[in-house]
């Protein structure tokens, strides 16, 4: 049990710290606080605390997200990936107490460095990547989302390789998020995992999440469509260092 009551000004100010980096980016890129977050916050409390908050924050975010940009959202993109999405959350569910969740950290740590130096040193595809590539994305994106809260990566990968530009990337990569994020939070609850000290954080969290992405809202106004996918780039650079040292 977390006595919130231990907690010194220094602690407060690390966590609104992280959630502002974590959510000015995602108010950026449409995606990245869990990546951000998650691997910060669980130094300081439980990852049976920090990832039951991050689903509950990144859902309200994704909702705020694709109502805003409905407009632009690619939901023919969408729309396959749901049945493989909904897979992974239930494998995710069922094996969530019974799985090496080290060595899946690692192998996830592992697999997003590779694509980000790939992303990073390499052109922009001129052509677009199969459309086969939506089971392997919505069932791992399912499932490592809902074990690790990280499943972002699978689906930004997903969605380089359909080519969107940055504006109808926000807007899809939001409401995948608030689709995913929704089937997510229905197993958390029926779960048990949303106690009074994780709903008490994530009511804490909301107004700093909301300002956050306002101001990474308009950061994204004025960054060139280059600049946008270096940022993707090193942000899973990061959260794939972040999840090897974890």
């Amino acid at each position: 049990i977390i006595m919130f009551e231990a907690f010194g000004p220094q602690q407060y100010a690390l966590v609104i710290l992280i959630l502002v980096t974590a959510y000015t980016f995602r108010g950026v890129t449409g995606f990245g606080s869990g990546l951000i977050a998650i691997p910060l916050l669980v130094l300081i409390l439980p990852i049976s605390i920090v990832i039951p908050m991050m689903v509950l924050l990144d859902f309200v975010a994704s909702v705020s997200h694709s109502i805003k940009h409905r407009e632009v959202a690619e939901w023919k993109i969408i729309y396959p990936l749901l049945p493989f999405t909904v897979i992974g959350v239930l494998i995710a569910l069922f094996i969530f107490k019974t799985v090496d969740t080290n060595l899946l950290v690692k192998s996830l740590g592992v697999f997003i460095l590779l694509f980000a130096l790939y992303s990073l040193i390499s052109p922009k595809p001129h052509k677009q990547g199969s459309k086969l590539w939506v089971a392997p994305a919505g069932m791992f994106g399912g499932l490592v989302g809902t074990l690790f809260g990280t499943g972002g990566p699978f689906y930004v990968i997903y969605l380089q390789l359909r080519q969107l530009d940055k504006a109808a990337f926000r807007a899809t990569v939001a409401s995948i998020f608030m689709i995913d994020g929704g089937i997510r939070v229905g197993g958390f609850a029926l779960s048990g995992f949303f106690n009074h000290q994780t709903l008490l954080l994530t009511a804490l969290g909301l107004p700093i999440m909301g300002l956050a992405m306002y101001l990474g809202g308009h950061i994204h106004t004025s960054i060139s469509q280059t600049t946008f996918h270096r940022a993707i780039g090193i942000l899973l650079l990061g959260s794939g260092v972040a999840l090897l040292l974890k």
